[in-house]
């Protein structure tokens, strides 16, 4: 197995959906975080104990569950099963609201919970204090910079859920600019964090440029470079001059950086000449992009800046 940066798409999911699994199959995370039941409402926590937690802004509950639980797909488990009694779910799955779901064939004692209900991503969690390392093959070799390409290995199925690294990468945005305008790029920043920004930000003079940096892309003149986290070591790239680095999931900033290239040429060969396609436009959206608020609100609550009145009048705004 090897380690992971933890997925940034744990700060949000869609209601009443099937989720894929989280991550991907050998790998695995760590959530520094507690992690299930008992929950306690924010009222009964009180702000001081919830920073000591790192949280700065009120929450509808926080854990009262183990930290570091480590996460993996559920397909990599073996030697676990469910506990009849722990099947808890809401329709479609189990969600572990109970306490831990499955334990190990050998001992029967309880190891941590497979989650695979319908609004939540499918993994496990198990208890820091079941899992221990042993000897065995190389993990994998840690990726270049210059591999992030929306193309290579990057690319994967949690991409229909950009909403939700577009609303990390928003929060960390607002928090840079200071309470002052934000000017994005014209192209893929605008289209991604543009009407978000106009709505939460004033406008007018000396705004900050936003623009995209990264490997193989350069260092463009601007206040404020949407970067890259690494993927696996959760490294976020720096650029050399004075601009502020604002992380980008990688999936993400790879698909803003480098489109992917999606051709309706056949994959071999050509057309017969005089032929030409008809085929039709793809269709527009439904409606305008919109990063995840709930993505927005969970990045923004573990900031200490969060505190500052006015970024507290932008979190309490419910964006």
């Amino acid at each position: 197995m090897s380690k992971v940066a933890l997925p940034i798409h744990l700060s949000d999911a869609y209601w009443e959906t099937l989720h894929p699994p989280l991550l991907e199959a050998g790998t695995y995370a760590v959530d520094p975080e507690p992690y299930g039941p008992p929950w306690r409402p924010w009222e009964e926590v009180g702000a001081q104990e919830a920073a000591t937690r790192g949280v700065f802004a009120p929450l509808g509950a926080l854990s009262d569950g183990p930290p570091d639980t480590v996460l993996l797909t559920p397909g990599d488990m073996r030697g676990t099963g469910l506990i009849p009694e722990r099947t808890e779910g809401y329709c479609m799955g189990i969600n572990g609201s109970g306490g831990p779901n499955l334990a190990c064939l050998g001992c029967r004692l309880p190891v941590g919970s497979r989650i695979d209900d319908c609004g939540q991503w499918q993994v496990v969690r198990l208890l820091p204090q079941a899992v221990g390392r042993l000897p065995g093959p190389l993990e994998r070799p840690v990726m270049d910079w210059a591999d992030l390409s929306a193309d290579g290995p990057l690319w994967h199925g949690l991409s229909e859920y950009r909403d939700i690294p577009a609303g990390v990468a928003l929060a960390h945005v607002v928090m840079a600019s200071e309470g002052g305008p934000v000017e994005p790029a014209p192209g893929p920043v605008t289209e991604l964090l543009g009407r978000a920004l106009a709505a939460l930000l004033p406008s007018g003079e000396g705004a900050k440029w936003l623009d995209l940096a990264g490997p193989g892309l350069g260092e463009p003149a601007a206040e404020l470079l949407l970067v890259p986290v690494h993927p696996q070591t959760a490294e976020v790239w720096q650029p050399r001059g004075g601009a502020v680095a604002v992380p980008v999931e990688a999936a993400l900033w790879a698909e803003l950086a480098f489109p992917p290239h999606r051709t309706q040429l056949p994959a071999v060969g050509g057309l017969p000449a005089g032929v030409e396609r008809d085929d039709p436009l793809p269709p527009h959206p439904r409606m305008p992009f919109w990063p995840s608020g709930d993505a927005f609100r969970h990045t923004l609550a573990r900031m200490p800046t969060v505190q500052e009145p006015w970024l507290r009048a932008i979190y309490d705004h419910r964006y």
